[in-house]
């Protein structure tokens, strides 16, 4: 494997020249966040969708948690 003459941390195989520039560039901008999830917790979800499905379960029960217990102090 030979590197590319002006950076060496190319590789000669890699090839860019179909790529369009800037292609993602603004949806990045907007903000991108990225979790990885480890190999035993992903084999229950089968795709993003299911993950942010089970993530808004979550913070629902912890939101209602949360608002049960602000509730006693409140009433005082």
């Amino acid at each position: 494997m030979k590197k590319m003459k002006d950076d060496p941390d190319m590789l000669e195989e890699y090839n860019f020249s179909g790529g369009v520039r800037g292609k993602y560039a603004k949806r990045y901008a907007e903000g991108a966040n990225v979790v990885v999830i480890e190999p035993d917790v992903a084999e229950y979800f089968p795709d993003h969708d299911s993950v942010n499905e089970a993530l808004r379960s979550l913070a629902a029960i912890i939101k209602k948690q949360k608002k049960a217990k602000q509730e006693p102090a409140d009433a005082m």
